[in-house]
Parts: C-alpha cells; structure tokens; sequence
C-alpha cells in the first residue's frame, strides 16, 4: 500500500456484481470501501450466465477464479441453430482448444453462484464494509470529496464514488443526466430441474435457437442438476423497463411455428421471471471530478453476446489497475479507466445489438444468416473471437488516453 492510498475512502454504490468486483479491486490495493446496497440484502437474482475466457481473466486478477471454477458447469461448445427447421447454423468448439487459445475456460453459472464467489472475498476483507436498505438519490462533490444522501438524508462522505447502481443509476443521472433506451425486446428467464427438462435437449453447451423475432437459449447449471431456459422476443406492447412475474400464457404466444424440438422446453418451468430490456447509447464521458461509473451504470447492454457481467468484471478490475497507476489520485484514475473502457464496451454494446438482428432475423435475412459460417473452422471463429474472449488484466491499460 502506497502512502497515498492510506486512509484513503471510497463508496461503491451497488451490490451486484460489478459492485462487489469494484469493492474487492479497491480494498486489494489497500483502499477502504463503503458498500451501499438499496436491498434488505446483498445478493443477485436471477438465473444462469455465461462466463467466457475474458470474464475468468478478470476474475483470477481479482483473487476468486478458482471459487467461480468450483460453482461453473464448464461447457463443450457454442451452437447456433435455426428455430425453424432445427438445423445448426453454427458451433463453436470452447472445450482445450479453445483453452488453449484464450488461457481460460468458457463456462456457464448462477447467477447467484458467480455473485457469492465474489461476495465471499467482499465479506473476509477487512478494508469492506456494507450497509443494506441504503438507496442513494444524490451526489455532490467539491475539492475534498463526494458525499451522497440516501432516502432518509442521511449522508455518507469519501475521497470518490463509484456508481454500480444498473441501468436506473442514480449516480449516472447526477453524472450525466441522459435517458435509458427501452428495447422492446421482453426476455424470460427461468431455471428447470434436470428431471423436468427434456432429454434430448440436456446438452452440456449453451444453445441458441434463432427464430424469427425470438430466440430460445438452454444450458446445464449446478453440474448438471438444473437447466437455464431463456427466451426473448419483440414485445408487441409498448415496454417500460424493468422485472416482474411472467406468464406461460405471453410467452407461448410468441413461439408459435417454432420446430417442436425446441418448443417443447416452454412448457417445462413452473415460474418465469420477466424483463422488459434497456440499454444506452454509448457517451464520451463516464466520469466527473471524483465519481465514475461501472457496469450497467456505465454501459447497460442487451444480452445477445452474453458479456453484461463480463464486461463489468473487467471494468473493475480496468478501474484498479487504473488508481494503481495513477498512486490514487482519482480523478486521475477515472479519466484513464474510462479512456480505455468507453470504446470497448462501445463495440460490445453496438455488437450485441447486431447479434440481436442476427438472431432474430426473418425471411431473405434468414437464409442469409444461416450462410454466413458456412466452413469457418473453429481458428476462424476464434480469431473473430479474439477482440472480445481474449481480453487479460495484464493489458487493460493498453491503448489509455492520459491527460
């Protein structure tokens, strides 16, 4: 710890994962963070994510690779197909070979499952501490500081702030004030028991069935004992963003001329959870003075390259490297950390859009897609990989703007 980091305070607000990533970067060096969590609880809802090679490299950099391994279900490969007709569009090998290129797995998760191997390390260091029913609604900050008030007025006074409050970001809208975009794409989310999903779709590989306007993903959880179901679809009302209990009933109605193969997963949950989606247009500036933000907050992004968490981990762990850098002068820091972490969740964010007409395209677009990887070899598909899979903690202040 340098004598500039001693005594030094910091406030993450959220608890989610990119929170406790950025918490745990801070306190590794030294810093003492104050976490601040709106919920009775720190903990994630949700289901399943998907863990590629870059999110394991930020992981490792922050302490807790080998917990995250201990809970993922590791995969043998990626596959595209056609929700019509049941053909494969595309399959991606990730078992050694693609170790082999990227130093890391590709994986899927809990939710809950990746949030405690972080939280576990949050709770043991001693530089952490929480404060739950804490829903921060404003920030102000002069020469010495930032200080925020929660919804009792009650204030809370540190060297800086990181904003890690999602899409709804109350720091985001004290830092830049712009509007969430609503997508109109309304996705489902729910977990199956192994007994209850059908056996010949208990495949150890996330699977995408790519229809028109829809699309369906399964994967394994919990070695094998439970499913992840996911679907999406262009929502024919008019969306507001946000999560509530969802109906069999909507989701059916949706998926009608899809190939029986996939259908039938759509009767198999008990419950769904809901999403109406948002995302944000990129902007050039992340961060003001003393207060930044990460993750959702920073960059809410649709889920069609399955990297929201990915790249929140590696923000956090680009966000420390950042305030190492620069010996904790934190304004400083934050101009670096966004330097490099602005254009690159850009790109994810545009390409996750992309991903998403891909997936859902219809008609002449259709045959187009499904030509699109016709005889790419697995090299071809990890070099398109390799901007996005191949990203290392030992390089994320490649290419930083320093002003």
């Amino acid at each position: 710890m340098s004598e500039t980091d001693k005594g030094r305070r910091v406030l993450v607000i959220g608890g989610g994962i990119g929170g406790l990533a950025a918490a745990l970067a801070l306190a590794r060096q030294g810093i003492r963070v104050q976490l601040l969590e709106q919920a009775p609880e720190i903990q994630e809802i949700g289901a399943g994510i998907q863990l590629a090679a870059n999110a394991f490299n930020a992981l490792d950099a922050l302490g807790v690779g080998e917990a995250a391994r201990s809970r993922a279900v590791f995969t043998d490969y990626l596959s595209l197909r056609d929700a019509l007709d049941a053909k494969e569009i595309a399959h991606v090998d990730v078992s050694e070979p693609y170790r082999a290129r990227f130093g890391n797995p590709y994986a899927v998760i809990h939710r809950a499952d990746i949030h405690l191997s972080i939280l576990e390390a949050v709770k043991d260091h001693p530089l952490i501490q929480f404060r739950t029913n804490t829903q921060v609604c404003t920030l102000d900050q002069d020469a010495n500081g930032v200080t925020v008030t929660d919804q009792h007025g009650e204030r809370y006074s540190a060297d800086a702030v990181i904003g890690c409050d999602g899409v709804k970001s109350a720091i985001r809208n004290a830092l830049i004030g712009d509007a969430h975009r609503v997508t109109g794409h309304v996705v489902y989310r729910a977990v199956v028991d192994v007994e209850n999903m059908p056996k010949d779709l208990q495949i150890n590989a996330p699977v995408v069935w790519a229809g028109p306007h829809c699309h369906l993903v399964h994967y394994p959880l919990r070695g094998g004992r439970q499913y992840n179901l996911v679907v999406t679809f262009h929502s024919r009302e008019k969306e507001e963003w946000g999560v509530r209990e969802g109906s069999k009933q909507e989701v059916l109605s949706y998926f009608e001329g899809i190939h029986p193969l996939p259908h039938q997963m759509l009767d198999r949950p008990t419950s769904w959870k809901r999403w109406a989606t948002a995302d944000r247009d990129p902007v050039e500036r992340w961060s003001d003075g003393r207060a930044t933000v990460l993750g959702d907050a920073a960059h809410p992004m649709t889920q069609y390259l399955a990297q929201g968490a990915c790249q929140a981990l590696e923000d956090a762990v680009t966000l420390g490297a950042a305030v190492a850098a620069t010996d904790g002068d934190f304004e400083a820091a934050f101009k670096l950390y966004e330097s490099v972490r602005i254009p690159r969740t850009a790109r994810v964010l545009y390409s996750a859009r992309e991903m998403g007409r891909i997936y859902h395209a219809k008609g002449v677009e259709r045959l187009v897609r499904n030509s699109l990887w016709v005889d790419r070899t697995q090299e071809q598909f990890y070099d398109a990989l390799a901007w996005l899979h191949g990203w290392r903690a030992e390089d994320c202040l490649d290419g930083a703007v320093q002003g």
